[in-house]
Order: C-alpha cells, then sequence, then structure tokens
C-alpha cells in the first residue's frame, strides 16, 4: 500500500480535493504525505503583472503564500492523524510537472495526489492540463482527483456557472 504519498497544492479548491483524498488514503494505508507548493516563473509573473504599481517585494509575498498554503494543508494533515512534512519549491527554470516528478523521485514518493478539473474539449485546450502533464511525467503512480460537481446557483444558467480567481500568483479558471 502507498505509504509516502506526495501532494502537490497551489491553493485551489481542485488541490484540496486532491489534499482531502491524500489525507484519506494516508489514514487508511498509515502513510504520510508531503505536501509540495511550487513558486515558479508563471506565478512570479503573474504576481508581478497582478501587483504592478505596488512597491513590494513579489518574491517574498509568493514566499510567505506559500508556507501559508503549506502550514493550512500540514494543520489539516495533522488533524486527522496523519504524518505531514511541507516542502516550499522555487523552480525558475523547469516546467511544473519535471518539478512534480523530480520530488517525487528524491523523497522517494510511492503516489502522487493531484486534483484535477477534469476537462475535456476546447476548455482543456485553452487552458491546458497541469495535472495530464503531471501525469505523463511521473516516475510512480498518479492518482487524479476531481472535486465535487457544485450544484448551479438558481439565479444562473448552468451554461454561465464559472469562476474566475488568482491562486498564489497563478490564473484558476473554474
Amino acid at each position: 500500500m502507498y505509504q509516502r504519498i506526495l501532494v502537490p497544492i497551489d491553493g485551489s479548491d481542485t488541490a484540496r480535493s486532491g489534499l482531502d483524498e491524500a489525507i484519506r488514503l494516508a489514514q487508511l494505508s498509515g502513510g504520510r504525505l508531503r505536501v509540495f507548493h511550487v513558486i515558479d516563473d508563471l506565478s512570479f509573473a503573474l504576481a508581478l503583472d497582478a501587483y504592478a504599481g505596488h512597491p513590494g517585494d513579489w518574491l517574498n509575498a509568493l514566499r510567505e503564500e506559500g508556507t501559508r498554503l503549506l502550514d493550512d494543508a500540514k494543520h489539516a494533515a495533522a488533524a486527522a492523524g496523519v504524518q505531514v512534512e511541507g516542502v516550499l519549491h522555487e523552480s525558475f527554470n523547469g516546467k511544473l510537472p519535471d518539478v512534480v516528478a523530480a520530488e517525487a523521485r528524491n523523497w522517494p514518493a510511492d503516489l502522487i495526489v493531484v486534483g484535477t478539473h477534469g476537462r475535456r474539449g476546447i476548455g482543456r485546450l485553452v487552458l491546458g492540463s497541469g495535472a495530464e502533464s503531471i501525469l505523463r511525467t511521473a516516475p510512480v503512480p498518479v492518482l487524479l482527483v476531481r472535486p465535487p460537481e457544485p450544484a448551479p446557483r438558481s439565479d444562473e444558467s448552468p451554461a454561465l456557472a464559472g469562476r474566475v480567481s488568482v491562486v498564489t500568483g497563478a490564473l484558476a479558471i473554474e
């Protein structure tokens, strides 16, 4: 059974679904988690754009937010009785899926658990699939976790339902 479970997180609801499933798996198997957050060139560039005109140290702001995300994830796992550690990684010269794969090899992980939107068709083509890229490069099995389907609000058409948010400097379209 899986004893060493790597969980990349970015602060999104999708990543939280992956974390919740990883916690359940670790409880069942007696395994431990490593939550993993990456500050990369894309998150840095988006932070520069989001805070344009505001003086400040954007890299430190990204580090603080990443540390907060890791602390929240570690607290959730520890509250469930799961051994957990967190790693904040900075990578400005590699692609995120390659960084995750390297972490899985170096730790060494038995499983990677990743939240995914499960998009298909044009949505996937336009937005890409980070989870699919991790799946293709991972040296260990990958569990893709889709969040539960939200119920459409009564005042909006299901076709128009959606939300755009900035998650730790990275654009997330849900």
